[in-house]
């Protein structure tokens, strides 16, 4: 009975000694894990705080961090998650690891002031923990997962062509205070996923003028002109940064120039064209496409011999569609864009709907027919290249044979920018055609065009 009694004894003691130790250990983690948020969330008010003061440099921003891109990519079923949920990675003796409470008291410092963040964690374990989110966003949605890490098997990555150099830093600050700042408190808000957009729009518009006036007396003789120019370029490129690249150009031009010594018209037109372009190519390899490449082309108002009524062209007169099959090579820089195209099949129709034009074979087309149509291989070259800020130089050269006969044009145009609208365009067009008929005026198969105008210019 003694024996029993000094046991109860002893056992009250132990529990007495014991209750306070353990209430005093509770409190201690209890109070760093207080002391550990408090900190945090001050130094997070802390950090926001300092673009408030105008006197404080501009703080490092936030920087992103590609482990967590399947939050950012649309729902996608991953294995990894299962796995790692199903997973037999522990044994004996093997250290828990520490939560992320357990790291900010690790590294929680004794002053407000000096308290840093606590760093991320590195990929492998950043993925176990975006892993175990989305394990639960399986289950809780699963009609919302629409994706599997299967698609992206045949994923290639961006060649140095694809990639978008990384725009340079400005010393800016951005200031913006939200008057009533709100909770989103719903907790059933849809996934939203913002389609990438693969199209591109430029464009480029010109109102050139110039003026030559003299006497009628003057010692060289001559006459007074005066010459209108107006242009319009378009561009829709679409570009889907894997395979498919889809371009499309709209260009109009038209210019007009009075003709003092014309008696019949007082003005003529010395610019007319209509021209659009598209092309589509499929990758191959690296920068070589199987490109499908259409132009069509023709003019507004009718042209005229001098002194006379004879028709040398009119809207419609001609039309030409133009089809080549071929493979392209694109070269994309930062100074320059350069595109050759080789086309063994090639097919060009040209059609003449007005009757009244008096050489319908200076566009391949027989006398007494309207159209025409032309089989042969194409080259096409095409370059946009940036000399400096202010000049730049656009090219496109063809050279067109059906094997009996070549045709070859080369469009150069300089463009010298005095400053946003206003610019300097030198204009000059070669052009060889064996096909036409040589008369006593015309005897030559070389053909020639130049102009230098000065105007307004806008670029978007």
């Amino acid at each position: 009975m003694m024996k029993r009694k000094w046991m109860m004894i002893m056992a009250m003691l132990m529990l007495c000694m014991t209750l306070p130790a353990q209430k005093n250990r509770n409190k201690e983690i209890m109070e760093a894990f207080s002391d550990s948020l408090r900190n945090l969330t001050a130094s997070y008010y802390a950090y926001y705080r300092i673009w408030e003061d105008l006197s404080v440099p501009v703080p490092r921003s936030i920087r992103l961090s590609p482990d967590y891109y399947k939050f950012i990519v649309p729902p996608t079923y991953y294995t990894a998650p299962v796995e790692q949920a199903f997973a037999l990675d522990w044994e004996p003796g093997k250290k828990l690891v520490m939560s992320p409470s357990d790291s900010i008291y690790a590294t929680r410092p004794d002053t407000i002031e000096t308290f840093e963040l606590p760093q991320l964690e590195r990929t492998a374990k950043v993925d176990r923990w975006v892993n175990k989110i989305l394990l639960d966003y399986y289950m809780q949605h699963p009609e919302r997962v629409v994706g599997n890490e299967l698609y992206f098997a045949d994923v290639k990555l961006l060649d140095e062509s694809q990639m978008t150099p990384t725009p340079r830093e400005e010393k800016m600050k951005d200031f913006m205070k939200v008057d009533d700042p709100t909770e989103n408190t719903d907790v059933d808000t849809e996934l939203v996923v913002l389609k990438p957009n693969f199209w591109k729009y430029t464009g480029n518009s010109s109102l050139q003028l110039s003026q030559y006036s003299i006497s009628d007396n003057w010692y060289q003789g001559g006459e007074s002109t005066n010459a209108l120019l107006g242009e319009l370029r378009l561009t829709a490129n679409y570009n889907d940064q894997h395979r498919v690249e889809f371009e499309n150009t709209l260009e109009l031009k038209v210019g007009f120039i009075t003709a003092p010594s014309d008696t019949v018209h007082s003005y003529r037109t010395n610019a007319d064209l209509f021209r659009i372009n598209s092309k589509l190519g499929v990758r191959a390899i690296k920068n070589l496409y199987y490109t499908l490449a259409a132009e069509f082309k023709t003019q507004f108002f009718p042209n005229y011999k001098t002194n006379t009524n004879d028709m040398i062209s009119n809207f419609f007169s001609p039309a030409q569609l133009a089809l080549s099959l071929g493979m392209d090579y694109k070269l994309n820089k930062k100074k320059y864009n350069l595109s050759i195209m080789g086309a063994p099949l090639s097919y060009t129709f040209v059609y003449i709907a007005n009757d009244s034009i008096v050489d319908p074979t200076a566009f391949s087309v027989e006398r007494g027919k309207n159209s025409a149509s032309l089989f042969g291989s194409k080259i096409t070259a095409n370059l946009d290249w940036r000399i400096t800020s202010n000049i730049s130089y656009l090219s496109k050269l063809e050279y067109f044979t059906t094997y009996e006969k070549v045709i070859i044009s080369w469009e150069n145009t300089f463009n010298l920018k005095l400053n946003r609208y206003l610019s300097t365009k030198i204009f000059i067009h070669p052009r060889f055609d064996d096909g036409v008929t040589l008369t006593p005026e015309n005897d030559s198969y070389f053909q020639f065009k130049e102009m230098l105008t000065f105007g307004l210019s806008y670029s978007w």
